[in-house]
């Protein structure tokens, strides 16, 4: 039996949750799905499904497998895509998710891209939340940080940066600036409601060891325009990705804190649906993504 065909089969039995949905979709019998998965088990001599009457779960083993052979199955045809498709002109619509913080930055890429490709049109949507369901609400294309690990979603990392810990000046001429992380539980931290990191704010130290201190303040929001108003107003501390605060930095309006330490660092990506073929629209749009992030030196003197 073909290898690939069997595990092929394999993903899908995963992804649709049950042998009857995946060969509904392969348009093959219930009894070969089983057997292509059988035949797959026996080769590698593991169990990858627990099977029910009801239902089909992943063995601990299975799931590792599933996310490798998902991994290698989607280079693969992405690879073939990009063979078939090099000459393909981007048409249609593309739909992009971006996350509020970084709509500005893709503005130029947008720009460019409906320049370049008259023929494409784009539905461009912000908002604060760090990921959606892409398939579900119908988006070719997702830009965001870096979101929770999602074996139905490629990423494409585009950009490195780090926290930046900052505050005006006025509010150190009324508070004494914190020497190490155990020192910002005596301070008014801000807190961003989006934020992954929460009130619990991890630094390594020049050991390379992790320190985190809980904070807490006087304000919790999710407008990142009343944070920063608040900050620069003097009104408390603020852990933040550097492109929320970049010509604040710039124009000293604020300062960076605890420069002794390392704040966490994350990735701006680009995430997109785990398809066949990748359209040419979203495959030559994220391309221009790439080339603008690499371009943006600001982002790397700030994260520097």
């Amino acid at each position: 039996m073909d290898r690939l065909a069997a595990t092929k089969t394999f993903l899908r039995v995963v992804e649709r949750g049950s042998f009857t949905a995946a060969a509904e979709e392969l348009r093959i019998s219930r009894a070969m799905v089983s057997n292509h998965v059988q035949v797959l088990e026996n080769r590698l001599a593991v169990r990858l499904l627990n099977r029910t009457t009801r239902s089909v779960s992943l063995t601990e083993i299975g799931r590792e497998y599933y996310e490798r052979c998902s991994q290698i199955l989607h280079e693969l045809e992405e690879a073939d895509q990009i063979a078939s498709a090099l000459q393909q002109t981007p048409r249609g619509q593309l739909r992009i998710y971006c996350h509020t913080g970084l709509g500005r930055f893709i503005a130029p890429v947008v720009t460019e891209f409906l320049s370049r490709y008259p023929e494409v049109s784009v539905d461009l949507r912000t908002a604060n939340a760090v990921m959606i369901d892409l398939v579900q609400e119908g988006y070719d294309l997702g830009i965001t940080v870096a979101p929770p690990p999602d074996s139905t979603l490629v990423r494409r990392r585009l950009f490195g940066w780090r926290y930046v810990l900052c505050c005006a000046p006025g509010y150190l001429e009324r508070n004494p600036e914190p020497k190490t992380p155990a020192d910002l539980e005596g301070h008014n931290c801000l807190l961003y409601a989006y934020s992954t990191l929460g009130n619990e704010w991890p630094f390594r130290d020049a050991g390379g060891n992790t320190v985190v201190a809980r904070v807490s303040g006087s304000l919790l929001t999710s407008s990142l325009e009343t944070m920063r108003a608040v900050v620069v107003a003097g009104g408390g501390l603020w852990l933040t990705p550097p492109y929320h605060i970049l010509d604040h930095l710039a124009s000293g309006a604020l300062v960076p804190l605890l420069r002794a330490y390392n704040a966490p660092d994350s990735d701006i990506v680009a995430v997109y649906p785990h398809r066949r073929y990748l359209p040419a629209k979203v495959r030559i749009f994220v391309d221009l993504l790439v080339d603008r992030f690499a371009n943006e030196q600001r982002w790397s003197q700030a994260c520097g």
